[in-house]
């Protein structure tokens, strides 16, 4: 019997065809977000023991489209980009644990499934969309700039039904790309037991972030935003009740495992 490598499945005795490498990972990308205010309840029905929703401005939402190119440590998906190229929608609010703020991500939609893998693994609620943003470049008239009046939209559907779109005109340059996004995730990793009506296999509360951050200036400017009802969906719940404002930035981070704050609800005590 041989010893089975690879970072996730497949493992196999030459560890080749696992679908992640070993992190870290690396990611570079174009980020467009629009930000909102909804419901506060509809906010703290998404936060499970021992969660609280944040103190102040509980109902603030960030609806983030991403256009990322991602790589483990050597490099090598960069020279097969199908390996590396993907989108992804993700709706993050805020919360409260232990007295710390944290972001928390409620729902992700992704095109690919490496990256859907490689976000459950973080503790993203990852499931498979349709996504689609502007891109901008330089030259020609196919595309905005990242200047004042530069337009720029994204679209999220999935099970074939459009769930939202966007559109953010910037208008000048700003300190940051918003403030629901700006905090380490607070995440659950679940894993339900095999055997029904037992307790979840895996129950974990965990804190993660970049290990490093580049990023390009950021622009803020206005924006549109409308949500759309889905039979398999619930994204439109959070629904849109004042745009707080959109923004465009580029950035390139790492990640690099993250830190265990709760199991099954306890609290476990922070390592010394």
């Amino acid at each position: 019997m041989s010893d089975l490598a690879g970072f996730f499945y497949p493992r196999t005795a030459t560890g080749r065809s696992s679908l992640l490498p070993e992190p870290p990972w690396h990611y570079s990308g174009d980020l467009l977000t629009v930000e909102y205010r909804t419901d506060p309840a509809r906010v703290a029905e998404l936060m499970p023991a021992p969660l609280e929703p944040a103190p102040d401005d509980p109902g603030a939402v960030a609806l983030i489209w991403a256009d990322w190119q991602s790589c483990g440590e050597t490099g090598e998906e960069l020279l097969d980009p199908v390996r590396a190229q993907y989108r992804e929608c993700f709706a993050v609010v805020r919360c409260s644990f232990a007295g710390r703020l944290y972001s928390r991500c409620v729902y992700i939609w992704v095109d690919a499934d490496f990256a859907l893998v490689r976000g459950l693994h973080q503790g993203y609620p990852k499931k498979l969309g349709s996504i689609h943003q502007t891109r901008p470049h330089p030259f020609g008239r196919a595309a905005p700039r990242i200047a004042p009046g530069g337009r720029f939209a994204g679209t999220l559907a999935a099970g074939d039904r459009r769930l939202a779109q966007a559109v953010v005109t910037l208008r000048e340059p700003s300190a940051g790309n918003g403030f629901v996004n700006a905090h380490p995730m607070a995440h659950h990793r679940w894993m339900p037991s095999i055997e029904k009506g037992a307790p979840d296999s895996l129950d974990e509360l965990i804190a993660s972030g970049s290990a490093s951050v580049e990023a390009g200036p950021a622009w803020r400017g206005d924006a549109t935003l409308g949500l759309f009802d889905s039979p398999t969906e619930e994204l439109a719940r959070l629904e849109v009740r004042e745009i707080i404002a959109g923004y465009y930035r580029q950035v390139g981070v790492t990640w690099d495992g993250g830190r265990l704050l709760a199991e099954r609800g306890v609290p476990v005590p922070p390592a010394r």
